[in-house]
Protein backbone atom coordinates (compact mmCIF):
# COMPACT_ATOMS: atom_id res chain seq x y z
CA UNK A 1 0.00 0.00 0.00
CA UNK A 2 1.46 3.36 -1.02
CA UNK A 3 1.71 6.31 1.32
CA UNK A 4 -0.21 9.52 0.76
CA UNK A 5 0.64 13.20 0.86
CA UNK A 6 0.10 15.16 4.06
CA UNK A 7 0.40 12.07 6.29
CA UNK A 8 3.15 11.34 8.79
CA UNK A 9 6.00 9.24 7.44
CA UNK A 10 6.67 5.87 9.10
CA UNK A 11 9.35 6.43 11.75
CA UNK A 12 12.35 4.12 11.51
CA UNK A 13 15.20 3.65 13.96
CA UNK A 14 18.12 1.60 12.67
CA UNK A 15 21.84 1.69 12.02
CA UNK A 16 23.25 2.81 8.70
CA UNK A 17 26.14 1.00 7.01
CA UNK A 18 28.59 3.27 8.84
CA UNK A 19 27.31 2.08 12.25
CA UNK A 20 25.43 5.29 13.09
CA UNK A 21 22.00 5.09 14.71
CA UNK A 22 19.50 6.78 12.38
CA UNK A 23 16.18 7.56 14.03
CA UNK A 24 13.83 9.53 11.80
CA UNK A 25 12.35 11.14 14.91
CA UNK A 26 15.74 12.84 15.49
CA UNK A 27 15.18 14.73 12.22
CA UNK A 28 12.09 16.47 13.55
CA UNK A 29 12.56 20.21 12.99
CA UNK A 30 14.43 19.59 9.70
CA UNK A 31 13.26 18.89 6.17
CA UNK A 32 14.20 15.43 4.94
CA UNK A 33 14.61 13.70 1.59
CA UNK A 34 14.29 9.91 1.80
CA UNK A 35 15.33 7.93 -1.26
CA UNK A 36 14.59 4.25 -1.75
CA UNK A 37 16.93 2.75 -4.31
CA UNK A 38 17.30 -0.67 -5.86
CA UNK A 39 20.48 -2.71 -5.52
CA UNK A 40 24.10 -1.57 -5.18
CA UNK A 41 24.89 -2.31 -8.84
CA UNK A 42 21.90 -0.52 -10.36
CA UNK A 43 23.17 2.15 -12.80
CA UNK A 44 19.87 4.06 -12.62
CA UNK A 45 20.11 4.34 -8.84
CA UNK A 46 23.84 4.99 -8.70
CA UNK A 47 23.49 7.85 -11.20
CA UNK A 48 20.80 9.35 -8.95
CA UNK A 49 22.87 8.87 -5.79
CA UNK A 50 25.85 10.46 -7.58
CA UNK A 51 23.78 13.56 -8.49
CA UNK A 52 22.28 13.84 -5.01
CA UNK A 53 25.64 13.37 -3.30
CA UNK A 54 27.10 16.15 -5.45
CA UNK A 55 24.22 18.43 -4.35
CA UNK A 56 24.43 17.38 -0.69
CA UNK A 57 26.23 20.44 0.67
CA UNK A 58 24.00 22.89 -1.19
CA UNK A 59 20.81 21.09 -0.16
CA UNK A 60 21.99 20.84 3.46
CA UNK A 61 22.93 24.54 3.49
CA UNK A 62 19.35 25.22 2.39
CA UNK A 63 17.91 23.07 5.17
CA UNK A 64 17.37 19.65 3.56
CA UNK A 65 18.80 16.47 5.09
CA UNK A 66 18.99 13.23 3.10
CA UNK A 67 18.68 9.53 3.97
CA UNK A 68 19.22 6.77 1.40
CA UNK A 69 17.92 3.18 1.54
CA UNK A 70 19.26 0.30 -0.56
CA UNK A 71 17.87 -3.22 -0.69
CA UNK A 72 21.43 -4.59 -0.79
CA UNK A 73 23.00 -6.24 2.20
CA UNK A 74 25.40 -4.08 4.20
CA UNK A 75 28.42 -6.19 3.19
CA UNK A 76 27.68 -5.56 -0.50
CA UNK A 77 27.39 -1.80 0.03
CA UNK A 78 30.57 -1.72 2.12
CA UNK A 79 32.54 -3.47 -0.67
CA UNK A 80 31.75 -0.51 -2.91
CA UNK A 81 34.04 2.51 -2.57
CA UNK A 82 31.33 4.60 -4.25
CA UNK A 83 28.73 3.72 -1.62
CA UNK A 84 31.20 4.18 1.23
CA UNK A 85 31.83 7.72 -0.04
CA UNK A 86 28.13 8.64 0.23
CA UNK A 87 28.83 9.48 3.89
CA UNK A 88 27.95 11.77 5.66
CA UNK A 89 24.54 10.99 4.11
CA UNK A 90 23.10 7.99 5.98
CA UNK A 91 22.91 4.91 3.77
CA UNK A 92 20.68 2.21 5.22
CA UNK A 93 20.74 -1.41 4.13
CA UNK A 94 17.28 -3.01 4.18
CA UNK A 95 17.57 -6.43 2.49
CA UNK A 96 14.45 -7.72 4.24
CA UNK A 97 12.65 -4.69 2.79
CA UNK A 98 10.92 -3.93 6.09
CA UNK A 99 11.02 -0.19 5.39
CA UNK A 100 10.46 -0.63 1.66
CA UNK A 101 7.17 -2.29 2.63
CA UNK A 102 6.35 0.37 5.26
CA UNK A 103 6.82 3.11 2.63
CA UNK A 104 4.85 1.19 -0.02
CA UNK A 105 7.74 0.59 -2.41
CA UNK A 106 6.56 -1.38 -5.43
CA UNK A 107 8.07 -4.57 -6.81
CA UNK A 108 7.24 -4.83 -10.51
CA UNK A 109 9.23 -7.05 -12.85
CA UNK A 110 7.14 -5.67 -15.72
CA UNK A 111 8.07 -2.02 -15.05
CA UNK A 112 11.68 -2.99 -14.41
CA UNK A 113 11.85 -4.89 -17.70
CA UNK A 114 10.40 -1.94 -19.62
CA UNK A 115 12.97 0.34 -17.96
CA UNK A 116 15.81 -1.97 -18.86
CA UNK A 117 14.65 -2.27 -22.47
CA UNK A 118 14.08 1.47 -22.99
CA UNK A 119 16.91 3.12 -21.10
CA UNK A 120 19.43 0.64 -19.68
CA UNK A 121 22.07 1.16 -22.39
CA UNK A 122 22.05 4.97 -21.98
CA UNK A 123 22.15 4.75 -18.17
CA UNK A 124 24.85 2.08 -18.20
CA UNK A 125 27.07 4.20 -20.46
CA UNK A 126 26.57 7.27 -18.26
CA UNK A 127 27.36 5.24 -15.13
CA UNK A 128 30.48 3.74 -16.71
CA UNK A 129 31.73 7.17 -17.83
CA UNK A 130 31.36 8.43 -14.26
CA UNK A 131 33.06 5.35 -12.82
CA UNK A 132 29.94 4.28 -10.93
CA UNK A 133 29.39 0.66 -9.92
CA UNK A 134 27.22 -1.48 -12.12
CA UNK A 135 26.62 -5.20 -11.69
CA UNK A 136 23.86 -7.79 -11.65
CA UNK A 137 21.77 -8.43 -8.57
CA UNK A 138 23.47 -10.45 -5.85
CA UNK A 139 22.57 -12.20 -2.63
CA UNK A 140 18.79 -11.74 -2.59
CA UNK A 141 18.52 -8.39 -4.37
CA UNK A 142 15.38 -7.98 -6.45
CA UNK A 143 15.04 -7.32 -10.17
CA UNK A 144 11.63 -5.69 -9.78
CA UNK A 145 12.19 -3.12 -7.01
CA UNK A 146 11.02 0.28 -8.19
CA UNK A 147 12.63 3.42 -6.72
CA UNK A 148 10.69 5.98 -4.70
CA UNK A 149 11.47 9.37 -3.16
CA UNK A 150 9.84 11.33 -0.36
CA UNK A 151 10.15 14.91 0.91
CA UNK A 152 9.18 15.42 4.54
CA UNK A 153 8.59 18.73 6.25
CA UNK A 154 9.90 19.65 9.70
CA UNK A 155 7.08 17.68 11.34
CA UNK A 156 7.95 14.53 9.33
CA UNK A 157 4.81 14.98 7.23
CA UNK A 158 5.08 13.79 3.61
CA UNK A 159 4.79 16.89 1.43
CA UNK A 160 6.01 15.38 -1.86
CA UNK A 161 6.30 11.77 -2.91
CA UNK A 162 7.25 10.02 -6.08
CA UNK A 163 6.76 6.33 -6.76
CA UNK A 164 8.77 5.70 -9.93
CA UNK A 165 6.96 4.26 -12.91
CA UNK A 166 10.26 3.80 -14.78
CA UNK A 167 13.73 3.07 -13.41
CA UNK A 168 14.99 6.54 -14.34
CA UNK A 169 11.84 8.35 -13.19
CA UNK A 170 12.55 10.53 -10.10
CA UNK A 171 11.64 13.83 -8.47
CA UNK A 172 13.11 16.78 -10.34
CA UNK A 173 16.31 18.11 -8.75
CA UNK A 174 14.88 21.63 -9.02
CA UNK A 175 11.90 20.51 -6.91
CA UNK A 176 14.26 19.29 -4.19
CA UNK A 177 16.07 22.61 -4.14
CA UNK A 178 12.80 24.56 -4.12
CA UNK A 179 11.51 22.43 -1.23
CA UNK A 180 14.77 22.96 0.66
CA UNK A 181 14.53 26.74 0.26
CA UNK A 182 10.92 27.04 1.42
CA UNK A 183 10.44 28.69 4.79
CA UNK A 184 9.98 26.33 7.67
CA UNK A 185 6.48 25.44 8.71
CA UNK A 186 5.52 25.68 12.37
CA UNK A 187 7.15 22.88 14.35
Amino acid sequence: MTLELNNAAPVFDMKDIYGRQINLEAYRGKKVFIGFFRHAGCPFCNLRVHKLTNMHQELKANGLEMIFFFESKEKILLRSTFHQEVSPIPLISDPEKEWYDAFGIEDSSKKSTVGHITSFARSAIQAKLKGLPMHLMADGESYGTMPAEFLLDENLIIRKLHYSQKLSDRLELEDLMEFARQKQMAV
